[in-house]
């Protein structure tokens, strides 16, 4: 092999193994804290939703259950603090009218953040929970 073909070699090592340990930070890929992730089924078993954390048994989120729409949810622990709407990258689909276009994060203080879809992208649709992740403060949201 000639230097410049163990340089290309070398290069593209080095850019590989940067980006295989890039994603070992405290935080998921989702922007959410580390830590145990449970995959649920929701109510009605049409997929799959996560729990980020362990849920305390007389915690507010003990009564919730992954797929409950969000009035289901308002009605039994009251509304949240903060919200927040995001755009997904269904939004940007021609002619898609699912009803997770958008994501909706609702932070409730000493409990966490509750994920919802957010609907199609005229806003309509069903917000239905997607995840729950236990926090102490406000980072849950980022």
């Amino acid at each position: 092999m000639n230097r410049l073909t163990l340089a290309a070699l070398g290069a593209s090592v080095l850019v590989l193994s940067a980006c295989a340990t890039q994603g070992s930070s405290g935080s998921s890929s989702s922007g959410q804290p580390a830590g145990d992730v449970k995959l649920v089924k929701s109510t009605d078993g049409s997929f799959e939703g996560e729990v980020v954390g362990t849920i305390r048994p007389d915690s507010k989120f003990a009564k919730l259950r992954i797929g409950m729409l969000m009035s289901e949810v308002n009605a039994l622990i009251k509304a949240p603090d903060d919200l927040t709407r995001n755009e997904t990258g269904k939004r940007w689909i021609p002619f898609y009218f699912g009803n997770d276009a958008q994501r909706l994060q609702a932070y409730y203080p000493g409990e966490g953040c509750l994920t919802y879809t957010g609907g199609n992208v005229f806003g309509g649709g069903d917000s239905q929970l997607i995840r729950i992740t236990v926090a102490d403060s406000k980072q849950c949201m980022e």
